[in-house]
This record gives structure tokens, C-alpha cells and sequence, in this order.
């Protein structure tokens, strides 16, 4: 079985990973996230928008590490880097056109 690391997301950050835009997800380097990352071999990174377990985006990860540079979306150091590879299609979510919505598409995630 694989690991898959999963994220809930504000819509913002979602919707920019959604596009593309955003090929890193950054978490603080604390107590919490170091339990969570640190020591696991994840092979793919899930992410909810919010609650709703119908809007998700699956990703393999291509590594995860820490980075101290400063230019982050948390504007702070150290973080963790979890940059992502390509989508993974998932048949148990719809896909998510461009503005959100999941009507009669096929998979996004």
C-alpha cells in the first residue's frame, strides 16, 4: 500500500495548486509536522479543499526536505518543502473543471 500524505487547504492555496501555479506546499517546521513528515517515505500528497471531502487533488511527491530560504508562501524559515510531481487520476473524486464545479467530467486528481 502506499503512503499518501493528506492536507486540507484553504481555497486560495487549493485553487493555485489546482492550476499549477503552485508546485510546492510548505508546512512550519514544528513538533507537529516534523512527527508527520519526518522518517515517512510518502509517495503521493492529497488535498482537500476545506471540508468537503468531494473536492481533492492527488499528487506524487517528489520530495519532501527543508528549505531556509525565506521566499515562501509562509514567509518564514525553516520550512517544510513538499514539492510535487505530476497528478495522479483517482476515480473516487470527480474531477474539477476550471471553475470549481465537478459536473459531468472525468478525473482531475
Amino acid at each position: 500500500k502506499t503512503k499518501d500524505l493528506f492536507l486540507i487547504l484553504k481555497k486560495p492555496w487549493f485553487e493555485k495548486i489546482n492550476s499549477g501555479e503552485k508546485t510546492h506546499e510548505y508546512r512550519e517546521v514544528k513538533d507537529y509536522w516534523t512527527n508527520r513528515l519526518e522518517g515517512r517515505n510518502y509517495e503521493t500528497v492529497t488535498f482537500q479543499l476545506g471540508m468537503n471531502k468531494n473536492k481533492r487533488l492527488k499528487f506524487e511527491v517528489k520530495s519532501i526536505s527543508i528549505n531556509h530560504n525565506p521566499n515562501n508562501d509562509l514567509g518564514i524559515v525553516p520550512v517544510y518543502d513538499i514539492s510535487l510531481g505530476r497528478r495522479i487520476e483517482n476515480p473516487v473524486y470527480p474531477l474539477l473543471k476550471e471553475d470549481g464545479k465537478g459536473q459531468n467530467c472525468n478525473i482531475l486528481i
